[in-house]
């Protein structure tokens, strides 16, 4: 009788599975990743060119603008006298306009902040009635261009004298319907109804939950709705321009407007609208640099949300 031997064991080596290669992308994908690389680069450099003549123009003088490559750098550094001519033409008017769009971007984007913040955490956490109604109202403003409402506010204004004040540009700004459907759906995941409940039990009134509870979680989503506010508040020329007359109370953008249609009688402007271009951006980037990471995670939680 034939003894069966067992077979032996198998080795690592035949343990292991064949490992499956990946399949390789085909011509389509290929084609897809070219066209969005293509496009995303068409882009880059759409937006970069003009920053880059930019920062070559700061750095030239008024003959160098006129006469040579805007994309080369200038024979000479002159940034710092550019600049100290930008703050001394006029009498320092550029100084006050900077003042003046701080003003406008800092002060209506903290107020249009809290009252969409306020609204949006009413919208979701009080029921009332109406509620949605209200809320497609508020909703439906987003959709209406900003220039189709200036000269009802031109009117408006005129009737009550303000126009020609800061407040003719102030007031409008601080309205933001944007703000209030970001602060809703920020407020919907950010606040949880248990913690309301637990303030009102122990005998905080709605303001002080608001202001205690509500206020402070939404804090990334509220930080979002202010730079975004404050930029377009910043980069408004419009509604600046209908509203006011005043070389006073002018704006960075309407002020180098001004300038740039007076080059005629005076063609050094066209250096100061150059450099005041460039000067105008700092204060955006000073903002922006430091509040990037929060924003980004208010923005990413309230999508998420």
């Amino acid at each position: 009788m034939t003894d069966v031997l067992p077979a032996p064991p198998p080795t690592a080596e035949e343990r292991r599975p064949a490992s499956k290669r990946a399949p390789r992308p085909g011509n389509a994908w290929w084609l897809r990743r070219g066209t969005a690389t293509t496009i995303t680069a068409i882009a880059a450099v759409y937006t970069l060119l003009p920053l880059v003549w930019l920062l070559f123009g700061v750095t030239k003088t008024l003959p160098e603008l006129y006469g040579s490559n805007g994309f080369a750098p200038s024979a000479g550094f002159h940034v710092l006298d550019n600049v100290r001519d930008l703050f001394a033409q006029d009498g320092g008017l550029f100084g006050r306009w900077m003042l003046n769009t701080a003003l406008y971007a800092l002060g209506g984007a903290a107020v249009a902040t809290l009252l969409s913040v306020a609204a949006g955490y009413a919208f979701d956490k009080f029921d009332f009635r109406w509620r949605e109604k209200w809320y497609a109202l508020v909703i439906g403003g987003v959709l209406i261009p900003h220039t189709a409402i200036i000269v009802p506010l031109y009117l408006m204004m005129a009737e009550i004298r303000m126009t020609d004040t800061v407040w003719s540009v102030l007031l409008p700004v601080m309205v933001n319907p944007f703000g209030v459907y970001l602060a809703r759906a920020y407020s919907s995941g950010a606040i949880p109804d248990e913690l309301l409940e637990a303030a009102r039990l122990d005998g905080a009134g709605e303001l002080r939950t608001f202001f205690s509870v509500g206020l402070r979680l939404m804090a990334p989503g509220a930080l979002t709705i202010f730079l975004f506010q404050t930029i377009a508040i910043w980069n408004n020329f419009f509604l600046p321009m209908v509203m006011i007359t005043d070389n006073d109370l002018f704006t960075i953008g309407q002020g180098l407007f001004t300038w740039n249609s007076a080059v005629g009688q005076n063609p050094d402007y066209t250096r100061m609208v150059v450099v005041g271009s460039a000067v105008a951006t700092i204060p955006l980037i000073l903002l922006f640099i430091p509040l990037q990471r929060r924003w980004r995670a208010g923005l990413a939680e309230g999508g998420v949300r």
